[in-house]
């Protein structure tokens, strides 16, 4: 099986991370100069790229995007969008899929941290926007945040040239970027990949939170395999849209011909598989929910959770040397093997749980492969090593 490090050719580490704008996770799109032919907010679709060749609106034809009219008048055409989750930024896809003869030539995105601000309500297809809401807008100086991609020119919109990579080292906290595309044209999704950053001084010691939520900062670091459906979709919001919106591996091919049971009910398999995630903030765990909602006919037959503390220094040694070879870390049972159910949630406290103290990271381990759409670890904050901070 492939270890996490295994990648497409061409295709950045830093898709390991989260989506930080992904609709879903509560991203909007709060202004835009223009929404000809598409509206904005179509950038921030979790669905994949659709097509439908004969569709058309009043306004022209129907595309999966953000679309501007060609533009007749001096500027170019920009829009702010609010991520979902505020957060450290590690790098950007600039989707041009199925703009082909009308994607946007180049582009640069921009940054800033501020209060929420208002968005327009409805369906802006076929609008641009109003003197009023360039006032409004102006207040923000966009054009003065700090330029996280500079001026890139883009590849059209075929199935080889569609994903434009842009890497980012920018270490702080984003809560809007300003997406300018030049002059004009469409392009149909912006994925803002980084980890999810809270202000843990505002969160009580005593309070219980999901430490490994993707709003408070938890993130994939690595996997054995991810075929159908990527780890990272466990700690997103809310219960999984359908199987697609959580984790699924490929069906082993060690698999036994026949299969066993052992006495405790589980399947006698030799392979698993695995993903490793950091806390957002270190915690002992109290309550663990394992959720296999949408795996009917392809949930694990069983799982367990292991935990440890890691320093930023050891978590880097982790990432260079693979977390799979099972002598970086030593891993102790948080969570020992349990027989899982297809579709339902799966709640584990009390004498269930084996470690009481605070641990910053944690294997989950499905066997003998499968789904699981979310991953919830509810303790409290606590110190353990200083929460170290990913340097993929």
């Amino acid at each position: 099986m492939a270890d996490w490090k295994t990648r497409a050719i061409g295709q950045p580490d830093f898709l390991q991370f989260n989506n930080l704008a992904c609709e879903t996770a509560g991203g909007k799109v709060i202004f835009a100069t223009d929404e000809w032919f598409a509206p904005a907010q179509n950038l921030l679709k979790r669905e994949p790229v659709e097509f439908r060749a004969s569709a058309f609106t009043e306004f022209g034809k129907w595309m999966d995007g953000w679309e501007t009219r060609r533009k007749r008048i001096p500027g170019h055409d920009w829009c702010i969008i609010q991520l979902g989750v505020p957060g450290v930024i590690h790098g950007f896809d600039v989707d041009t899929s199925f703009f082909t003869g009308n994607y946007a030539p180049s582009i640069s995105i921009q940054a800033s941290c501020l209060e929420t601000v208002p968005r327009p309500e409805g369906d802006r297809t076929g609008t641009a926007a109003t003197e009023r809401e360039f006032e409004a807008v102006a207040k923000l100086r966009s054009e003065m945040w700090e330029e996280l991609v500079p001026v890139k020119e883009l590849k059209p919109g075929y199935p080889e040239t569609c994903h434009n990579y842009f890497t980012v080292t920018f270490p702080h906290r984003v809560t809007h970027i300003r997406f300018n595309m030049y002059p004009d044209g469409g392009i149909a999704r912006l994925r803002v990949y980084g980890v999810g950053q809270r202000d843990w001084s505002t969160v009580s010691s005593m309070k219980q939170v999901d430490l490994l939520s993707l709003a408070n900062g938890g993130v994939c670091l690595g996997y054995s395999n991810a075929h159908f459906g990527h780890p990272r979709n466990m700690i997103g919001l809310g219960r999984a849209a359908n199987m697609g919106d959580g984790w699924e591996t490929a069906r082993r091919l060690d698999r036994p011909r026949v299969l066993k049971v052992q006495e405790t009910g589980m399947l006698q398999v030799p392979g698993s598989e695995w993903a490793v995630f950091r806390l957002g903030h270190p915690g002992a765990i109290s309550l663990i929910e394992i959720d296999t909602n949408h795996f009917k006919g392809n949930f694990p037959d069983s799982c367990k959770i292991e935990a440890c503390s890691l320093t930023s220094e050891a978590e880097e040694h982790c990432l260079r040397e693979g977390w799979g070879s099972g002598q970086a870390v030593k891993w102790r049972t948080l969570l020992p093997p349990q027989k899982l159910k297809p579709h339902q949630r799966q709640f584990f406290s009390g004498d269930a749980l084996e470690l009481t103290e605070a641990v910053s990271h944690i294997r989950l381990t499905i066997a003998p492969d499968g789904g699981v759409s979310r991953l919830r670890l509810w303790g409290r904050p606590k110190p353990a090593f200083s929460n170290p901070t990913s340097k993929l």
